[in-house]
């Protein structure tokens, strides 16, 4: 009996069209690929169609690695160089078999030589190539922190003399050697680090408990548990941790700050560390930072359309300031970066004033805001007002000296960036108000605001249409329509079944017109200004409006912007 074609049972299940088929056929033609793996690279098929549609064609089981807890020793059963060399994973052992997850389970070169190196018989599973790799980095970081876990619980036992004692004898012993690089305690960090690095992590905390330490990563936005350490060895990952930051190890009893950079996967990563003395010891949150990517673009970021163009707008001003405005993690910081790096030209002379400079920018004078040294932002942007700069970032203002000298110093023929802690576009003109910066100042100052949150993307793999309740069309003030259709993500391998992959932000840009200008200066308050920004034809698109506007488009879902926006905000 003929075994049907992929190519047939995929254009039957409608996972691919017949243009799309026959453009994949002719791309197939002497690649020396598989024709399912030609169809996901030109972006027609979703890795998890291929794997169900596969696994009816060859009927052979699949298994969702982001769903299976491959237990750590199954690294001992297969070395990590084969794993790699064939991208396979061993999921379990059964009766004497292996059972083991490929994306080509017709690959006879990679089935002999595990097998040959298992000496038993191995049973093929089907599962995606994304799954695989991560399962991969999954499984033998993990293991080779097991490993390393158990060594220094061994350690700690024989030296004996309490945790404490023993802590700070292992980080004696570590700070004199040259190999220190085989030490259990370097290797545990090590794994950690790979992990996050792996899972696209943007922080990783070390947070001491009663009876452990728990180790979580923050994934786009939200705080996800990825390992428990033993008490016992709590103060030597801690002091290893502190050791590559060229902190203090014997203080424990003040916070600290430091940083340290890393290279992994190819990737150079920098860490900024921060400890907290908490009643259980010190909890540790390390911030990372890819050098690699250099900052985003403006169109990285999710600017576009309207947006783009105000955005584009407002930075063809020759004076003036520009402020960024949302709460703590809204990418504020990456906004300026975009920014920076489109105003920068050999014609002008850029100067930054960060804590702590995130990303080098080639062609920019950055400094380091040092308040130890007495380098506060209001010092150094008197400093700054003496190197004849056209250009001036501003990390954040915070207090009315600082707002004072920047404020002034955008009314004397120079161009500010800085950002603000407020919850809207409207909110920054009050809160410079709050700190001081008289109104006129302001008035004439400030020539734009640009407010944003970050909300999570929904998957493309799982996203899927739905009708809205009632109750979710009320919750976003949509009505509803003949036809109304929203998404969110179903969950799937390739988002851990989160149903989100990646962060968008979305914007609220304020442009200061003449008409807001006179409002500012005759004090008027936030009625009057928000009364003026409702009229059609100010331009004016609320951040809420340009959320809601992404949900109808299937970019992110209605629950993500109830949980990141306030209602009507």
């Amino acid at each position: 009996m003929r075994q049907t074609r992929l190519g047939e049972m995929l254009l039957a299940d409608g996972k691919i069209t017949a243009a799309q088929l026959r453009e994949g056929l002719e791309l197939y033609e002497g690649s020396g690929k598989h024709l399912g793996t030609v169809l996901v690279e030109c972006g027609f098929l979703s890795e998890q169609d291929l794997s169900e549609t596969l696994q009816k064609q060859l009927d052979i089981p699949g298994v969702d690695l982001t769903r299976v807890a491959i237990p750590t020793e199954m690294a001992e059963v297969l070395p990590k160089r084969l794993a790699l060399k064939h991208k396979v994973v061993p999921v379990y052992v059964r009766n004497g078999e292996l059972y083991l997850a490929m994306d080509d389970p017709l690959n006879i070169y990679a089935l002999g030589e595990v097998r040959q190196y298992f000496k038993r018989r191995v049973v093929p599973l089907l599962a995606t190539r994304q799954g695989i790799a991560h399962a991969i980095e999954v499984l033998y970081s993990s293991e080779g922190a097991a490993r390393a876990i158990a060594e220094m619980e061994m350690e700690a036992a024989a030296r004996g003399g309490g945790r404490e004692a023993a802590d700070l004898s292992f980080v004696a012993s570590q700070l004199g050697k040259d190999s220190a690089s085989d030490a259990p305690a370097i290797r545990l960090v090590n794994s950690m680090l790979e992990r996050a690095v792996s899972e696209r992590a943007s922080d990783i905390h070390l947070e001491p408990r009663k009876d452990l330490l728990q180790v979580r990563m923050r994934v786009d936005g939200l705080m996800r548990s990825i390992m428990a350490v033993p008490k016992e060895i709590q103060g030597a990952v801690i002091s290893r941790l502190k050791i590559m930051c060229s902190l203090d190890i014997a203080e424990r009893r003040v916070p600290q700050d430091g940083r340290f950079s890393i290279r992994v996967h190819d990737r150079d990563i920098d860490l900024r560390v921060s400890t907290l003395p908490t009643v259980y010891g010190e909890k540790i949150a390390a911030r990372l930072l890819d050098k690699s990517d250099g900052g985003m673009t403006k169109r990285d970021i999710g600017l576009r359309g309207a947006d783009l163009e105000k955005f584009d707008a407002m930075l063809r001003i020759r004076s003036g300031a520009l402020l960024l405005v949302g709460p703590t993690g809204s990418g504020k910081t990456t906004t300026m970066y975009a920014m920076l790096k489109q105003l920068n030209t050999p014609e002008v002379n850029v100067v930054t004033l960060e804590n702590p400079i995130e990303y080098a920018i080639e062609g920019v004078n950055q400094v380091q805001i040092n308040e130890k040294t007495g380098m506060t932002f209001a010092n150094g942007l008197r400093a700054i007002l003496r190197q004849d700069p056209d250009i001036i970032g501003v990390g954040e203002i915070r207090d009315a000296e600082t707002a004072d000298i920047a404020m002034r110093s955008a009314i004397t023929g120079h161009v500010l960036l800085s950002t603000v802690h407020t919850d809207d576009a409207v909110g920054a003109i009050d809160r410079l108000r709050d700190i001081g910066v008289e109104p006129y100042i302001i008035a004439a100052a400030l020539k734009g605001v640009i407010a944003q949150r970050l909300l999570r993307r929904i998957c493309p793999d799982c996203r899927a249409g739905y009708e809205p309740s009632d109750e979710e069309l009320a919750a976003l003030g949509i009505p509803r329509k003949p036809g109304l259709r929203l998404y969110r993500g179903a969950g799937c391998p390739s988002c851990s079944h989160s149903g989100y992959r990646g962060r968008i932000a979305v914007f609220e840009m304020l442009p200061i017109t003449h008409r807001l200008r006179s409002l500012i200066s005759a004090q008027q308050g936030r009625e009057a200004i928000e009364e003026v920004l409702k009229q059609p034809d100010s331009g004016f698109v609320r951040l809420w409006d340009n959320a809601l506007q992404l949900v109808r488009e299937g970019v992110t879902s209605g629950v993500e912007v109830l949980r990141v926006l306030p209602a009507e905000a």
